[in-house]
Protein backbone atom coordinates (compact mmCIF):
# COMPACT_ATOMS: atom_id res chain seq x y z
CA UNK A 1 0.00 0.00 0.00
CA UNK A 2 2.77 2.26 0.74
CA UNK A 3 4.60 1.47 -2.43
CA UNK A 4 1.41 2.47 -4.30
CA UNK A 5 1.22 5.43 -2.47
CA UNK A 6 4.93 6.45 -3.13
CA UNK A 7 3.61 5.69 -7.20
CA UNK A 8 1.03 8.08 -7.10
CA UNK A 9 2.77 10.68 -4.91
CA UNK A 10 5.73 10.12 -7.24
CA UNK A 11 3.20 10.47 -10.66
CA UNK A 12 1.47 14.04 -8.91
CA UNK A 13 4.76 15.44 -8.51
CA UNK A 14 6.50 15.03 -11.70
CA UNK A 15 3.20 16.25 -12.92
CA UNK A 16 2.76 19.59 -11.56
CA UNK A 17 6.44 20.03 -11.73
CA UNK A 18 7.05 19.28 -15.27
CA UNK A 19 3.82 22.58 -15.59
CA UNK A 20 5.92 24.44 -13.30
CA UNK A 21 9.00 24.04 -15.26
CA UNK A 22 6.87 24.75 -18.95
CA UNK A 23 5.34 27.82 -17.26
CA UNK A 24 9.10 29.22 -16.18
CA UNK A 25 10.93 27.99 -19.63
CA UNK A 26 8.15 29.76 -21.49
CA UNK A 27 8.09 33.20 -19.82
CA UNK A 28 12.10 33.12 -19.71
CA UNK A 29 11.99 32.10 -24.02
CA UNK A 30 9.75 35.12 -24.15
CA UNK A 31 11.46 37.67 -21.90
CA UNK A 32 14.62 36.58 -23.71
CA UNK A 33 12.53 37.55 -27.07
CA UNK A 34 13.03 33.73 -28.86
CA UNK A 35 10.67 33.21 -31.28
CA UNK A 36 7.34 31.20 -30.94
CA UNK A 37 8.06 28.80 -32.89
CA UNK A 38 11.60 27.91 -31.35
CA UNK A 39 10.08 27.85 -28.31
CA UNK A 40 7.40 25.47 -29.01
CA UNK A 41 9.52 23.07 -30.98
CA UNK A 42 12.81 22.85 -28.43
CA UNK A 43 12.03 24.65 -25.01
CA UNK A 44 8.03 23.10 -24.68
CA UNK A 45 9.04 19.74 -25.91
CA UNK A 46 12.12 19.15 -24.05
CA UNK A 47 9.70 20.76 -20.95
CA UNK A 48 7.48 18.15 -21.43
CA UNK A 49 9.82 15.38 -21.91
CA UNK A 50 11.41 16.57 -18.72
CA UNK A 51 9.25 13.50 -15.93
CA UNK A 52 10.42 10.68 -18.28
CA UNK A 53 14.17 12.33 -18.67
CA UNK A 54 14.65 12.47 -14.74
CA UNK A 55 12.78 9.12 -13.96
CA UNK A 56 15.19 7.69 -17.08
CA UNK A 57 17.88 9.35 -15.71
CA UNK A 58 17.84 8.05 -11.76
CA UNK A 59 16.70 4.73 -12.36
CA UNK A 60 20.01 4.24 -14.61
CA UNK A 61 22.09 5.51 -12.01
CA UNK A 62 20.25 3.90 -8.97
CA UNK A 63 20.88 0.39 -10.96
CA UNK A 64 17.68 -0.24 -12.38
CA UNK A 65 18.36 0.01 -16.46
CA UNK A 66 15.03 -2.01 -16.81
CA UNK A 67 12.68 0.53 -15.32
CA UNK A 68 14.76 3.28 -17.63
CA UNK A 69 14.27 1.62 -20.72
CA UNK A 70 10.75 0.51 -19.68
CA UNK A 71 9.86 4.09 -18.89
CA UNK A 72 10.87 5.28 -22.71
CA UNK A 73 9.52 2.13 -24.59
CA UNK A 74 6.29 1.66 -22.53
CA UNK A 75 5.68 5.61 -22.86
CA UNK A 76 5.93 5.16 -26.55
CA UNK A 77 3.18 2.40 -26.51
CA UNK A 78 0.91 4.60 -24.20
CA UNK A 79 0.99 7.68 -26.22
CA UNK A 80 -0.31 5.85 -29.40
CA UNK A 81 -2.26 3.31 -28.07
CA UNK A 82 -3.50 5.00 -25.03
CA UNK A 83 -3.39 8.84 -25.47
CA UNK A 84 -4.06 8.81 -29.28
CA UNK A 85 -6.67 6.10 -29.11
CA UNK A 86 -8.76 8.04 -26.19
CA UNK A 87 -8.49 11.37 -28.45
CA UNK A 88 -9.97 10.17 -31.19
CA UNK A 89 -12.41 8.13 -29.89
CA UNK A 90 -13.86 11.22 -28.20
CA UNK A 91 -13.67 12.78 -31.48
CA UNK A 92 -12.40 12.44 -34.90
CA UNK A 93 -9.12 14.77 -35.78
CA UNK A 94 -7.81 15.55 -39.39
CA UNK A 95 -3.98 14.83 -39.89
CA UNK A 96 -1.73 17.42 -41.16
CA UNK A 97 0.42 16.62 -44.43
CA UNK A 98 3.70 16.94 -42.38
CA UNK A 99 2.52 13.86 -40.90
CA UNK A 100 3.58 11.83 -43.94
CA UNK A 101 6.71 13.79 -45.21
CA UNK A 102 8.42 14.46 -41.41
CA UNK A 103 6.85 13.36 -38.25
CA UNK A 104 6.20 9.94 -39.21
CA UNK A 105 9.39 8.97 -41.34
CA UNK A 106 11.65 10.90 -38.22
CA UNK A 107 9.61 8.27 -35.51
CA UNK A 108 10.56 5.42 -37.19
CA UNK A 109 14.26 6.17 -37.82
CA UNK A 110 14.51 6.91 -34.62
CA UNK A 111 12.78 3.65 -33.29
CA UNK A 112 14.60 2.00 -35.84
CA UNK A 113 18.49 3.24 -34.06
CA UNK A 114 17.31 2.32 -31.10
CA UNK A 115 16.29 -1.16 -32.14
CA UNK A 116 19.51 -1.59 -34.16
CA UNK A 117 21.59 -0.25 -30.96
CA UNK A 118 20.32 -2.01 -28.40
CA UNK A 119 18.77 -5.31 -30.09
CA UNK A 120 22.26 -7.09 -30.70
CA UNK A 121 24.48 -6.32 -27.63
CA UNK A 122 21.09 -5.52 -25.08
CA UNK A 123 23.22 -2.24 -24.15
CA UNK A 124 22.85 1.20 -24.63
CA UNK A 125 26.66 2.81 -25.06
CA UNK A 126 27.46 6.81 -24.54
CA UNK A 127 28.48 6.65 -27.98
CA UNK A 128 25.16 5.33 -29.06
CA UNK A 129 23.38 7.85 -26.87
CA UNK A 130 25.82 10.76 -28.37
CA UNK A 131 24.62 9.65 -32.01
CA UNK A 132 20.93 10.06 -30.80
CA UNK A 133 21.10 13.36 -29.32
CA UNK A 134 22.82 14.64 -32.45
CA UNK A 135 20.22 13.39 -34.75
CA UNK A 136 17.40 15.25 -32.15
CA UNK A 137 19.62 18.39 -32.56
CA UNK A 138 19.44 17.77 -36.77
CA UNK A 139 16.32 17.02 -36.82
CA UNK A 140 15.34 20.29 -34.78
CA UNK A 141 17.78 22.29 -37.03
CA UNK A 142 15.98 20.90 -40.37
CA UNK A 143 12.49 21.63 -38.90
CA UNK A 144 13.33 25.51 -37.90
CA UNK A 145 14.94 26.10 -41.46
CA UNK A 146 12.53 23.68 -43.50
CA UNK A 147 9.46 23.17 -42.05
CA UNK A 148 8.22 26.46 -39.85
CA UNK A 149 4.59 25.81 -41.59
CA UNK A 150 4.82 21.86 -40.04
CA UNK A 151 5.10 23.36 -36.58
CA UNK A 152 1.76 23.25 -34.14
CA UNK A 153 2.28 25.93 -31.80
CA UNK A 154 2.40 24.01 -28.62
CA UNK A 155 2.35 27.10 -26.18
CA UNK A 156 0.08 27.50 -23.26
CA UNK A 157 -2.93 29.85 -24.25
CA UNK A 158 -1.86 31.54 -21.12
CA UNK A 159 2.19 32.38 -22.37
CA UNK A 160 2.48 35.95 -20.98
CA UNK A 161 5.14 37.06 -19.47
CA UNK A 162 5.47 36.51 -15.75
CA UNK A 163 7.77 38.31 -13.51
CA UNK A 164 10.93 37.17 -13.14
CA UNK A 165 10.54 36.69 -8.90
CA UNK A 166 7.53 34.01 -10.81
CA UNK A 167 10.02 32.68 -13.43
CA UNK A 168 12.87 32.03 -10.99
CA UNK A 169 10.50 30.34 -8.64
CA UNK A 170 8.20 28.27 -10.94
CA UNK A 171 11.90 26.64 -11.92
CA UNK A 172 13.05 26.41 -8.60
CA UNK A 173 10.04 24.68 -7.78
CA UNK A 174 9.28 22.73 -10.57
CA UNK A 175 13.29 21.24 -10.74
CA UNK A 176 12.84 19.83 -6.71
CA UNK A 177 9.00 18.50 -7.78
CA UNK A 178 10.53 16.36 -10.67
CA UNK A 179 13.41 15.44 -8.35
CA UNK A 180 11.37 14.88 -5.35
CA UNK A 181 8.47 13.17 -7.58
CA UNK A 182 11.31 10.89 -9.37
CA UNK A 183 12.80 9.47 -6.16
CA UNK A 184 9.26 8.71 -4.69
CA UNK A 185 8.10 6.95 -7.94
CA UNK A 186 11.56 4.86 -8.29
CA UNK A 187 11.04 3.75 -4.76
CA UNK A 188 7.23 3.20 -5.13
CA UNK A 189 7.94 1.27 -8.67
CA UNK A 190 10.58 -0.93 -7.20
CA UNK A 191 8.73 -1.55 -4.31
CA UNK A 192 5.76 -2.91 -6.31
CA UNK A 193 8.04 -5.10 -8.26
CA UNK A 194 9.24 -6.79 -5.82
CA UNK A 195 5.83 -7.14 -3.76
CA UNK A 196 4.10 -8.79 -6.95
CA UNK A 197 6.84 -10.52 -7.81
CA UNK A 198 7.46 -8.96 -11.03
CA UNK A 199 10.34 -7.52 -12.98
CA UNK A 200 11.23 -3.43 -12.89
CA UNK A 201 10.64 -3.95 -16.81
CA UNK A 202 6.97 -4.90 -16.43
CA UNK A 203 6.51 -1.96 -13.57
CA UNK A 204 8.51 0.06 -16.47
CA UNK A 205 6.43 -0.13 -19.29
CA UNK A 206 2.65 -0.20 -17.59
CA UNK A 207 2.49 1.76 -14.05
CA UNK A 208 5.61 3.95 -14.67
CA UNK A 209 4.94 4.52 -18.74
CA UNK A 210 0.93 5.52 -18.38
CA UNK A 211 1.70 7.98 -15.12
CA UNK A 212 4.32 9.83 -17.65
CA UNK A 213 1.85 9.66 -20.17
CA UNK A 214 -1.12 11.15 -18.12
CA UNK A 215 -0.25 14.51 -18.64
CA UNK A 216 -0.93 14.12 -22.40
CA UNK A 217 -3.92 12.05 -21.77
CA UNK A 218 -5.12 15.09 -19.66
CA UNK A 219 -4.49 17.62 -22.32
CA UNK A 220 -6.25 15.54 -24.94
CA UNK A 221 -9.82 15.19 -22.94
CA UNK A 222 -9.58 19.08 -21.71
CA UNK A 223 -9.70 19.93 -25.51
CA UNK A 224 -11.92 17.35 -26.83
CA UNK A 225 -14.06 18.48 -24.00
CA UNK A 226 -13.79 22.12 -24.77
CA UNK A 227 -14.26 21.62 -28.50
CA UNK A 228 -11.00 23.12 -29.14
CA UNK A 229 -8.50 21.40 -31.56
CA UNK A 230 -7.46 18.15 -29.96
CA UNK A 231 -3.53 17.53 -29.21
CA UNK A 232 -2.30 16.85 -32.51
CA UNK A 233 -0.84 13.39 -34.12
CA UNK A 234 2.20 15.39 -34.89
CA UNK A 235 2.29 16.52 -30.98
CA UNK A 236 2.40 12.76 -29.75
CA UNK A 237 4.84 11.91 -32.68
CA UNK A 238 7.22 14.01 -31.21
CA UNK A 239 6.99 13.38 -27.95
CA UNK A 240 8.02 10.20 -28.97
CA UNK A 241 10.73 11.12 -30.97
CA UNK A 242 12.15 13.14 -28.02
CA UNK A 243 11.87 10.18 -25.73
CA UNK A 244 14.14 7.74 -27.98
CA UNK A 245 16.31 10.65 -29.29
CA UNK A 246 16.79 12.70 -26.01
CA UNK A 247 15.55 10.99 -23.47
CA UNK A 248 17.61 7.38 -23.88
CA UNK A 249 20.54 9.55 -25.79
CA UNK A 250 20.81 11.79 -22.55
CA UNK A 251 20.64 9.14 -20.22
CA UNK A 252 22.84 6.68 -21.67
CA UNK A 253 25.42 9.37 -22.21
CA UNK A 254 25.39 9.91 -18.40
CA UNK A 255 25.74 6.30 -17.86
CA UNK A 256 25.30 3.25 -20.18
CA UNK A 257 21.92 1.50 -20.25
CA UNK A 258 22.03 -2.55 -20.00
CA UNK A 259 19.36 -4.40 -21.04
CA UNK A 260 18.50 -7.08 -17.81
CA UNK A 261 15.31 -8.29 -18.49
CA UNK A 262 14.94 -10.35 -21.89
CA UNK A 263 11.46 -9.52 -22.36
CA UNK A 264 12.60 -5.68 -23.31
CA UNK A 265 13.94 -7.47 -26.39
CA UNK A 266 11.49 -9.95 -27.21
CA UNK A 267 8.00 -8.40 -26.55
CA UNK A 268 8.19 -4.66 -25.37
CA UNK A 269 10.60 -3.20 -28.69
CA UNK A 270 8.24 -5.17 -31.15
CA UNK A 271 5.24 -3.41 -29.98
CA UNK A 272 6.61 -0.55 -30.12
CA UNK A 273 7.94 -0.53 -33.44
CA UNK A 274 4.34 -2.43 -34.85
CA UNK A 275 2.15 -0.13 -32.95
CA UNK A 276 4.42 2.91 -34.68
CA UNK A 277 4.17 1.32 -37.80
CA UNK A 278 0.42 0.60 -37.77
CA UNK A 279 -0.60 4.64 -37.14
CA UNK A 280 0.47 4.87 -41.20
CA UNK A 281 -2.17 2.89 -42.67
CA UNK A 282 -4.33 3.75 -40.26
CA UNK A 283 -4.31 7.28 -41.37
CA UNK A 284 -4.95 6.09 -44.81
CA UNK A 285 -7.86 3.82 -44.37
CA UNK A 286 -10.73 4.38 -45.23
CA UNK A 287 -10.36 8.08 -45.32
CA UNK A 288 -7.25 10.15 -45.93
CA UNK A 289 -5.35 12.35 -43.42
CA UNK A 290 -7.83 11.38 -40.55
CA UNK A 291 -8.23 9.18 -37.37
CA UNK A 292 -12.02 8.45 -36.65
CA UNK A 293 -12.97 5.86 -33.93
CA UNK A 294 -12.49 2.76 -35.62
CA UNK A 295 -9.05 3.68 -35.78
CA UNK A 296 -8.97 4.48 -32.03
CA UNK A 297 -11.20 1.55 -30.92
CA UNK A 298 -8.02 -0.65 -33.08
CA UNK A 299 -4.83 0.97 -31.10
CA UNK A 300 -7.12 0.72 -27.61
CA UNK A 301 -7.45 -2.85 -28.16
CA UNK A 302 -4.02 -3.16 -29.22
CA UNK A 303 -2.82 -1.58 -26.41
CA UNK A 304 -5.14 -3.52 -23.92
CA UNK A 305 -3.63 -6.83 -25.37
CA UNK A 306 0.22 -5.67 -24.99
CA UNK A 307 -0.27 -4.92 -21.16
CA UNK A 308 -2.60 -8.11 -20.54
CA UNK A 309 0.47 -10.22 -22.82
CA UNK A 310 3.09 -8.09 -20.73
CA UNK A 311 1.67 -9.14 -17.32
CA UNK A 312 0.92 -12.25 -17.81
Amino acid sequence: MLNLLFVVLGLVLLIVGGNWLLKSAVALSLRLNIPKIVIGMTVVSFATSAPELIVSIKAALDGFPDLALGNVVGSNIANLGLVLAVTVLLGSIDVKKSFYTTDWPVMMVASLMFFGFIYFDSELQQYEGIIMVTCLFLFLVYLLRFQKVAVVDELPEDDVPLPMYKTILFLGLGAVALWGGSELLINGAVGMAKMYGVSDRVIGVTVVSIGTSIPELAASIIAVIKKEKAISLGNLIGSNIFNLLAVLGITSIITPIKVIDQGLLSNDIFWMLGISFLILPLVFIPKGLRLGWRDGLILLMGYIMFIYITIQ
